[in-house]
């Protein structure tokens, strides 16, 4: 038990009923509220979006850095993998009478070009020949344009070197040729 006495209730009045003034402020306060609490709601509900946003961006950035910043270095190891495929079209074609030697290291060179062609494959850099598919600026350097019965114009006759993209970026554009209209031959006209 405790120490203290008990403590007499005394009696609550009931407010008194509120005048129709009171009532209709208290309606307009409460209004008012409502609106401020609604664009206070919309506001948070725009920052959380932004923040949103702004993570997502953030996280697309540093994905793409990841993926290209080895961009310089892939271009220039596609030089080399170009380099030594210089380097086997330099050698002599294969024939029955070769020397064993000669025979060796042309299939040293190709085993060692198409290991180096799988790593970089495997690394995201991909090699494309566009003989044979229409020109694009996007992708190809035209060298030069040769006259052709055979291909249809604007379409690549021949790749001097391919085209090189890393993880669908462009690295190097591919050296070609450019078919054209058989020599004579009128070109066709856009209004007949």
């Amino acid at each position: 038990m405790s120490d203290f006495p008990p403590v007499p209730a005394e009696p609550i009045e009931p407010d008194p009923p509120a005048t129709p003034e009171e009532l209709a402020e208290a309606a307009k306060r409460i209004a008012t509220l409502e609106t401020e609490l609604a664009e206070m709601k919309d506001r948070w509900m725009r920052a959380e979006a932004e923040v949103q946003n702004v993570r997502a961006r953030a996280r697309r950035e540093v994905d793409e850095t990841r993926q290209f910043a080895v961009q310089k270095f892939a271009r220039d190891v596609v030089e080399a993998a170009e380099n030594i495929k210089r380097g086997l079209d330099s050698l002599p074609p294969s024939a029955p009478d070769e020397p064993e030697l000669l025979a060796r290291v042309r299939e040293g060179f190709e085993g060692v070009y198409r290991s180096f062609i799988g790593l970089l494959e495997r690394n995201g850099v991909q090699q494309q020949d566009p003989t044979g598919q229409p020109f694009d600026p996007n992708l190809h350097q035209a060298m030069s344009e040769q006259h052709s019965a055979d291909a249809t114009p604007g379409s690549v006759l021949q790749a001097w070197t391919p085209a090189w993209t890393l993880n669908g970026r462009l690295l190097r554009p591919a050296m070609v040729v450019v078919a054209r209209s058989p020599a004579g031959a009128e070109p066709a006209r856009a209004d007949q």
